[in-house]
């Protein structure tokens, strides 16, 4: 029975239809509360596979395919910046470009850790999390959130108090609204109470020496084969839901892979599936159905993020 649906599965398989393609992103610039605080206001959100955990619910969702978590992105010039924030479940970057600093805490001062192209930031579930673009161009950052429902934001105080200055307000029930544009609540809802101090201090405080549990730094000598970076004999702990591994085919050769979400960092890559081939380039997305076996082939060598379910 297995087989035959595995059949059916191959049959109807449209490649080139589960391939986000980089150039083809969507951009959200008001997905969140802080998208007209000064220094966050030219950040672009992506919400690449299923809904992630946009406040603005006209941000297109590419792939709206339930896979057991989420796949985003945010494009940031230099200096702009995300607001210090929290997530209920496992939040993981792969930085694709630029340079960049995360800051722990409520305001962003109890720990910084800064990374570069194809590093590994993964964020432990309640604790406070902002980042900025410090280098000098554009930067891409590539996301992982737990959950088909990763559920909502929790903001830092300071946010809602900006937000307000710049005429945005958050619901209780989750949507944004402008008042800026003369919207109101609509009837039934009213604005969220802003972060507690009880809340604040039932989060995690990260610290300086916790780099270990959160980062993991791409090697600059990379051998074909597939390294386990989040989820149990990992280089980071496991995290919620899935496991993100980096894939490194050398240049002419060819590596078996299985249905997974696959980024490409570096390179082009041909994926093949049961006869089928659609070709990647740099920065697209792809999710190939699980209990299919791709196989992935570069002529000049290639680097991916592969995620799957757990």
């Amino acid at each position: 029975m297995a087989d035959v649906a595995t059949d059916e599965r191959v049959q109807g398989l449209d490649l080139e239809a589960r391939v986000v393609r980089y150039a083809d992103l969507r951009p959200c610039y008001n997905a969140f509360i802080d998208s007209r605080t000064p220094g966050s206001e030219s950040k672009e959100n992506f919400t690449i596979i299923g809904p992630g955990v946009s406040e603005n619910p006209d941000q297109h969702v590419h792939i709206p395919e339930p896979h057991g978590f989420n796949i985003g992105g945010a494009r940031q010039p230099p200096e702009c910046a995300n607001s210090q924030h929290s997530h209920d479940t496992a939040e993981v970057f792969v930085v694709h470009a630029g340079h960049w600093r995360f800051d722990f805490g409520e305001h962003g001062d109890d720990a910084h850790i800064k990374a570069g192209p194809g590093d590994v930031v993964s964020f432990p579930i309640h604790a406070f999390r902002g980042f900025r673009n410090i280098g000098d161009r554009p930067g891409f950052l590539w996301s992982v959130l737990g959950g088909d429902d990763p559920g909502r934001v929790t903001w830092a105080p300071r946010v809602f108090e900006l937000a307000k200055d710049y005429g945005l307000m958050l619901l209780d029930n989750g949507a944004l609204i402008d008042t800026a544009a003369g919207q109101v609540p609509p009837a039934g809802t009213a604005p969220l109470t802003p972060t507690s101090r009880a809340q604040i201090e039932a989060l995690r405080v990260m610290r300086p020496q916790d780099e270990d549990e959160v980062l993991w730094r791409a090697p600059t000598t990379r051998s074909a084969g597939e390294t386990l970076v989040i989820g149990n004999g990992g280089a980071l702990p496991p995290a919620d839901g899935f496991t993100l591994s980096q894939i490194v085919v050398e240049a002419g050769g060819a590596i078996d892979g299985h249905g997974e979400v696959v980024f490409v960092q570096e390179g082009d890559v041909e994926v093949a599936v049961d006869g089928r081939t659609v070709q990647l380039g740099v920065g697209d997305t792809m999710t190939i159905p699980a209990g299919l076996s791709p196989l992935y082939a570069s002529e000049s060598g290639a680097t991916l993020i592969a995620v799957r379910r757990t």
